[in-house]
């Protein structure tokens, strides 16, 4: 017996040991793959949510363009509304053309360098949707810079947005419509539902500045993909009013609801424009386009800084840039 005593004495240790080891190892694994399980669903939700946010901006987009709603909401009956209105109106899901933007016309677009005579490269920076509070901004950086913009504004009522349809066409920028109420189900039902609309901004703006206004930019452009009524037929309309339509070649965009930084909207905006001789860049106003905003000053200066190339306001001289050709 005092062997086998002995025996098991000297066993004894190992099997502790043994035990230890499956014990931390039991402990390491009940740590690891809960951690290997987390970081894995961690990247899986980082990758799903970009993706969510790209589908749920697409998803307003479109649920909005098959609605009578503004962006912003409940627009009927703006007009009756006292007080500021400017910051009621944002450009979240405007519903924009999925046309590749930076052809701007039929035609193939390819390296257009500046012609051997010297001849001025044109750029025009446009702004839809407002105004709102961050117009004034807008208006302020333009000043400090000794730049002339176009704005393709909305009807927004309210002391506020008044003095800023004043202001825009004081300080010589172009005042130019876009649609008075932006309800996409609406004013592409028929030709008589979109002259209704553009009619009353037209009438609108020129109670208030004395301005009758002969540009425009559809809402969502001239290739839009939402209107019930053929573009070809609103087109027709404009010309017998007398009225020109500017789309646009480069996009900056700020169009839609999701975030888009400072840094991506310059670049948007200056990728292209060694491309075109005329270049007509489309961002937004909206109160809530604040990147927007702070992109500019930086945008202007990289523009001035090109050669012979100059930032213009459009004007009856100014050759449109148009999605549809008839």
């Amino acid at each position: 017996m005092a062997g086998t005593d002995t025996e098991e004495g000297r066993a004894r240790p190992g099997r502790i040991r043994r035990l230890k080891k499956s014990i931390i190892f039991i402990l390491v694994m009940a740590i690891l793959i809960p951690t290997g399980v987390c970081v894995t669903l961690g990247i899986r939700y980082y990758v799903t949510h970009g993706k969510t946010g790209e589908l749920q901006a697409q998803a307003q987009e479109t649920a909005r363009m098959y609605t009578a709603e503004a962006p912003d909401g409940d627009m009927e009956g703006a007009d009756t509304k006292a007080g500021d209105d400017t910051d009621r109106y944002t450009a979240d899901g405007v519903a924009v053309s999925k046309r590749d933007s930076r052809r701007g016309t039929e035609e193939t677009a390819g390296p257009d360098p500046l012609p051997a005579d010297g001849s001025i490269r044109k750029v025009y920076l446009t702004f839809d949707d407002g105004p709102s509070s961050n117009t004034g901004r807008i208006l302020d950086i333009l000043a400090e810079y000794g730049v002339k913009a176009t704005f393709f504004v909305v009807g927004m009522e309210g002391e506020s947005a008044q003095a800023s349809y004043k202001r825009i066409v004081e300080e010589g920028h172009t005042l130019a419509m876009h649609s008075y109420t932006h309800k996409f189900g609406e004013i592409y039902q028929t030709v008589d539902s979109y002259a209704q609309d553009l009619s009353r901004l037209q009438e609108y703006l020129y109670d208030i500045t004395g301005v009758w206004c002969r540009f425009c930019r559809f809402p969502g452009g001239s290739s839009n993909t939402v209107s019930r009524v053929e573009m070809g037929k609103l087109i027709d309309y404009l010309d017998e009013q007398d009225i020109t339509y500017f789309d646009w070649n480069i996009s900056s965009g700020d169009a839609t609801g999701a975030y888009i930084s400072e840094d991506a909207i310059l670049r948007n905006c200056l990728a292209d424009l060694p491309r075109y001789q005329e270049s007509i860049i489309l961002m937004h106003d909206a109160s809530n386009k604040n990147t927007t905003v702070q992109a500019l000053p930086a945008l202007i200066e990289s523009i001035q800084a090109m050669e012979n190339t100059v930032i213009v306001p459009i004007t009856e001289e100014t050759e449109p840039i148009q999605h549809i050709k008839k």
